[in-house]
């Protein structure tokens, strides 16, 4: 979080100013900056445009658990909560069921 503080506001005052603030070496930012994405983050770039699509085509009904199970049909290799963690970052929650009333009973679930 400092890195991404220092990045954020570099324009602002000068790195060694920000770094010598916030207890970090100079180095150590200028490698973060330059080095490139990990492992898991390109994992979950790449899975989270699936699990998005899953979520999708479900009329926006299923929940992580269907959608894992949905990728796993599919031959992804995943596990449930980094499925349960990206439905979650990306703000994708299931609609509930509603009911069709006619008269005050329910005659069917949609």
């Amino acid at each position: 979080m400092k890195f991404v503080f220092i990045a954020k506001h570099r324009a602002i005052w000068p790195v060694a100013w920000l770094c010598d603030a916030l207890g970090v070496s100079r180095s150590g930012f200028h490698a973060w900056l330059n080095r490139s994405p990990s492992a898991r983050s390109r994992s979950d770039e790449e899975l989270g445009g699936k699990v998005k699509a899953s979520f999708m085509a479900s009329d926006r009904t299923y929940g992580a658990r269907r959608v894992w199970r949905d990728l796993l049909s599919d031959g992804a290799d995943c596990g449930l909560h980094q499925i349960e963690r990206l439905t979650r970052l990306q703000g994708l929650r299931a609609r509930p069921p509603y009911y069709l009333l006619e008269g005050g009973l329910i005659v069917g679930i949609r």
